[in-house]
């Protein structure tokens, strides 16, 4: 396919932004049906071989999301640890209103143990159903279960989550990781002065 890797092989100015319905009808199904998709700019990265933070240079980027294509696999480990279902379905119609696809939730796991991150995915699957109303008649059988797309992007706030966290105190102000890390350390704070 194209030369991809990242969002400069688009004009300046351009802003990589489909819904779900133009996901799965002008990109996802093109890609089934081995039919060309101009642009083309969304890669093929395989069977999930990276972890999320290296996926810029390699995928589609837009704004803080990447996207991607790939092949279906129960398998999800990458090199330092693994996508885990959510078991949270949405179904996309079209403009028609038929159902053409599904969107699946996932998040990035580190290690062995499985420490939720702030990295999510977002899998758009075709519909087991043909896609009746389209122009695209091929000899080829369409495989709806070979291809996914892929959105990936991480969650604003924490970097990982804190499921034990209850506390009542929120002031909705969101934290950064580094400031996370930097509450959590047990020094006295008390000599520490922050700007008003």
């Amino acid at each position: 396919m194209g030369d991809h890797g990242c969002s400069g092989n688009l004009p300046p100015g351009f802003v990589f932004s489909p819904t779900d319905e133009e996901l799965v009808l002008h990109f996802l199904h093109r890609k089934a049906s081995l039919l060309p998709c101009n642009p083309d700019i969304i890669p093929d990265l395989g069977l999930y071989p990276h972890d999320p933070w290296q996926l810029e240079g390699k995928a589609l980027s837009s704004g803080n999301q990447w996207f991607y294509f790939s092949q279906v696999m129960e398998n999800q480990v990458t090199e330092n640890g693994f996508w885990k279902s959510l078991d949270t379905e949405e179904p996309i119609f079209s403009s028609a209103g038929k159902k053409v696809g599904l969107k699946k939730y996932l998040v990035y796991c580190i290690g062995a143990e499985g420490v939720e991150t702030s990295w999510m995915m977002q899998e758009y699957h075709l519909c087991n159903s043909k896609l009746s109303g389209t122009s695209y008649k091929r000899k080829k059988k369409l495989d709806c279960h070979q291809w996914i797309l892929c959105r990936v992007y991480e969650r604003e706030g924490s970097c990982i989550q804190n499921v034990g966290n209850t506390t009542d105190d929120d002031d909705g102000t969101e934290l950064s990781c580094l400031d996370e890390m930097f509450l959590s350390m047990d020094d006295d704070l008390d000599d520490i002065s922050f700007p008003n």
